[in-house]
């Protein structure tokens, strides 16, 4: 059985470096940890980094990192990928080095194509320290990827990586969550739209009510479109707000999460696909909402 600590980071594909670089700074609120003209590491809570930005020509996702509990996890990872015939690499010194982390495992998930990282941090390290301008985000919260095959995603991450079903909206998306972090979730996949996957959306937690509508007002002065919001998810219990940065990929804060016990959790739940289970609180969507973001396939060797 394979567990995890948490969702830890997060690699973007953006078209223009110094521009996202700022908008996420001084919109959405992490802290800058370094730069150079190909990538820009920035941090929201303790951890060395937490997004990562990269230039490139298709805005997208280009990686997620999710942390292991301990590296005693890789040999349980390891197994349940050969028997699921899934292809996966060790990365080498010198890319651990770079990443700062002590070991990781990269796969591609077979029906988002989204490359996956699993890893454990660097031992001996003292924590980062965040420190919050505007916006009090408390942690990393979830990403979210959109599939032609979303039951197909969904039964890899059950049965091969240990994810567990919360809840699902329909066949419109399914909330899972890395065992056993007690967040609803920190992975979701989506039907997509069209007929190929996309990444869908990156969540931010905040810790107070007010960040939501603080972020709502500062998006107004920046001119960062709002494409969903302020609302509440009834799955999940938070309140959120959905916006779009620069190249159009879009970002939510949130407030709030139902969380689960390890032993005995309630079982998960199917809700009818109605407006309301979407929001409780009626918001419309843009129809650019979710829409953009390629997902940047990693050559597995």
């Amino acid at each position: 059985m394979i567990r995890y600590r948490k969702l830890g980071y997060v690699e973007l594909n953006v078209s223009d470096l110094a521009r996202s670089r700022r908008f996420y700074e001084e919109m959405v609120g992490l802290q800058p940890v370094d730069s150079d003209e190909r990538r820009a590491r920035l941090r929201c809570d303790g951890d060395p980094y937490s997004v990562v930005l990269h230039q490139h020509d298709a805005p997208g996702h280009r990686a997620s990192g999710f942390m292991l509990e301990d590296a005693s996890q890789f040999e349980n990872l390891h197994r349940r990928l050969r028997e699921a015939g899934t292809p996966w690499q060790e990365l080498d010194a010198a890319e651990c080095d770079d990443k700062q982390v002590a070991r990781a495992t990269r796969i591609t998930e077979p029906f988002t194509r989204a490359t996956l990282e699993f890893y454990v941090p660097s031992a001996g390290g003292r924590p980062a320290v965040f420190r919050p301008t505007h916006t009090k985000i408390q942690r990393l919260g979830h990403v979210v990827f959109s599939t032609p095959e979303r039951a197909e995603s969904v039964a890899f991450l059950r049965d091969v990586l240990n994810f567990r079903e919360s809840d699902s909206i329909g066949e419109g998306i399914t909330f899972t969550r890395p065992f056993p972090s007690p967040y609803h979730h920190g992975l979701g996949v989506a039907r997509a739209r069209g007929g190929r996957p996309l990444f869908h959306h990156l969540n931010f937690m905040v810790s107070e009510f007010d960040d939501i509508g603080k972020g709502l007002n500062r998006a107004g002065r920046q001119g960062a479109p709002i494409v969903y919001g302020p609302g509440r998810h009834p799955a999940s219990g938070s309140a959120f707000l959905y916006f779009l940065e620069p190249d159009g990929m879009t970002l939510e804060y949130s407030f709030g999460m139902e969380e689960f016990d390890e032993v005995n959790p309630r079982a998960a739940q199917v809700l009818q696909p109605t407006p309301e289970n979407f929001d409780t609180w009626g918001s419309p969507q843009d129809p650019r909402f979710a829409t953009v973001g390629e997902i940047q396939q990693a050559q597995i060797a």
